[in-house]
């Protein structure tokens, strides 16, 4: 079995040093910690269970099941049946391309509100947040505010669960209508519309078409605005992501 100096070693000449660019580069994209180091770990060994990686990765083994479901869920590993369950882990290369669409088309998407601010001559009135507790805490305010609608597209369900659990029951008890666009196979309160959308990286509210939100990967920093041109494009955005697939968004 690879011990974590092994896989740390086959990433270079030096390992070590090699080993914790790889865990800070991996953080950029959305990984935790601990996930970067089960990645690491499972590209390594080729393919292992929660215990077997948890030894491997240095993590606790209390955790290690939920850090491989959210690896899974991110795109970055594929269970497999039996009991231990096994993982495997997305090709390196495969996961890098998926990133750089995901992250061309948000780039994309920004040069275009970017372009549409400056035609109008309009302050572009985006306010930031750092911080995941203040980013979390932004996303509930604007579910609580809802009246209407609330949309939320992200490829981290599981890391919002918690703090949005019983506010979007409460939101839809009161008639909003709330929609989750994530990964396949996710748990949804009940009353939400989920729809199923693969290699999401930014985490996007949109509520009652008014207030806008768009969060970097791991939640760490956001915008919003209610300027209602930025709103009006993403809400061109999401209509073509909730539109059924081979049918034109209105």
């Amino acid at each position: 079995m690879p011990t974590v100096e092994e896989v740390a070693a086959a990433l270079g000449n030096d390992g070590s040093e090699e080993y914790r660019r790889a865990v800070e580069v991996l953080g950029k994209v959305g990984l935790t910690v601990y996930e970067a180091r089960a990645y690491i770990a499972l590209v390594g060994r080729g393919v292992g269970d929660a215990s077997a990686l948890a030894l491997t990765a240095r993590i606790p083994r209390t955790s290690a099941y939920k850090v491989l479901e959210s690896l899974a869920e991110k795109g970055y590993a594929t269970p497999g049946g039996g009991k231990p369950i096994l993982f495997r882990p997305t090709p390196p290369l495969e996961a890098a391309e998926s990133l750089k669409a995901s992250i061309a088309e948000v780039f994309d998407k920004l040069e275009a509100l970017h372009r549409a601010v400056a035609e109008h001559g309009e302050p572009q009135l985006v306010y930031l947040l750092s911080g995941r507790e203040r980013v979390t805490g932004k996303i509930s305010e604007l579910l609580d505010q809802s009246t209407s609608a609330f949309i939320l597209t992200t490829p981290q369900l599981a890391d919002l669960r918690d703090e949005l659990g019983k506010k979007v029951l409460s939101a839809v008890k009161r008639g909003v209508k709330v929609t989750f666009v994530t990964a396949a196979h996710q748990k949804v309160p009940e009353g939400v519309q989920y729809v199923s959308r693969e290699n999401l990286i930014a985490t996007e509210v949109l509520a009652d078409g008014q207030h806008a939100l768009l969060a970097a990967p791991g939640l760490d920093a956001c915008g919003f605005t209610d300027n209602p041109i930025l709103t009006a494009h993403l809400k061109q955005f999401l209509e073509v992501i909730l539109a059924p697939v081979g049918e034109p968004s209105s």
